[in-house]
């Protein structure tokens, strides 16, 4: 894999950020590789309890130089034991880093209106995308929604990156009471946008890509597929994906994405927490055959 490295970085500041943990690494050569939209596998446990998988976070923001060399941002939320590990770890901790991994975020050609919009912590890649979008004169507005206000990220950053910001919560704890699926489609037409960019879960994903085609708008979105290694050496984290020439093949979110076009992917293939084979898959077992 070109323009990927493996490196030995130190942690250098740990913070709370509502219901996550918000990480700064040292980690050179990855910080000046990166692309909005692309992650880095961080390997879990000490010499004596290392977990065989690494755990994969989008990157947040990143700083190619600094005083101690090129830095990169990842929220964590603390789940099990890797991510755990990982939110009690001290400054100067090192921690090993593979990255940057995956396909960025694709960038409109000419200046174009935005919508960036992110549930939970998942909307941390998307403040880097809005910086770069900013930088080439796009118009940027993020909706940010999560099921309360804790869980929400980044909307302080957002008010002040970011041209207009909408908020929603399941509980109505900040911001409008709903998804953000219920405002997308008035943001999509006030700013006249021809490009929405989603992260988040895949059920607000879907969501995210049927509204956009509804406006007139491209969706380009980011799965959180789980990602058991990263590099596309495991095919956990495989699903199915309409290429260009129509036909759908399972392809590797940690490789082939984790960026798609929203209208490629097969959404009625998900449900429950589990990616089934579509029938007209390449490759799919055919009814009946051995």
């Amino acid at each position: 894999m070109s323009g990927v490295v493996q490196v030995t970085g130190e942690l250098i500041a740990t913070r709370r950020a509502g219901a996550y943990h918000h990480l700064t690494l040292v980690a050179p050569g990855v910080a000046e590789l990166a692309r909005p939209g692309q992650f880095v596998a961080l390997a879990v446990g000490g010499p004596t309890s290392a977990t065989l998988l690494r755990r994969c976070f989008s990157i947040h923001k990143v700083k190619p130089s600094g005083t101690y060399g090129g830095t990169v941002d990842v929220v964590v939320a603390a789940h099990g034991p890797g991510t755990t590990w990982l939110t009690g770890l001290r400054v100067h901790d090192p921690v090993d880093v593979v990255g940057p991994l995956g396909r960025p975020f694709p960038l409109p050609a000419e200046p174009v209106p935005c919508v960036l919009v992110g549930g939970g912590y998942g909307s941390a890649p998307l403040f880097w995308l809005a910086e770069a979008l900013r930088e080439r004169g796009c118009h940027v507005e993020m909706v940010l929604g999560a099921a309360s206000e804790d869980r929400l990220f980044g909307v302080v950053e957002a008010r002040r990156g970011a041209d207009g910001v909408s908020v929603t919560t399941d509980d109505g704890s900040a911001g409008r009471r709903g998804w953000v699926s219920d405002v997308l489609g008035e943001v999509v037409d006030r700013t006249g946008a021809g490009v929405v960019y989603g992260c988040g879960p895949m059920a607000m994903l879907r969501a995210v890509t049927e509204i956009a085609g509804r406006h007139g708008a491209v969706a380009q979105v980011a799965v959180e597929e789980s990602m058991a290694c990263g590099v596309g050496v495991c095919m956990t984290c495989v699903m199915p994906v309409t290429g260009n020439d129509g036909v759908t093949r399972m392809v590797r979110s940690c490789v082939e994405g984790p960026v798609f076009r929203g209208d490629r992917v097969r959404w009625d293939s998900f449900g429950d927490g589990i990616c089934r084979v579509p029938a007209d898959t390449l490759g799919a077992p055919r009814a009946g055959g051995h």
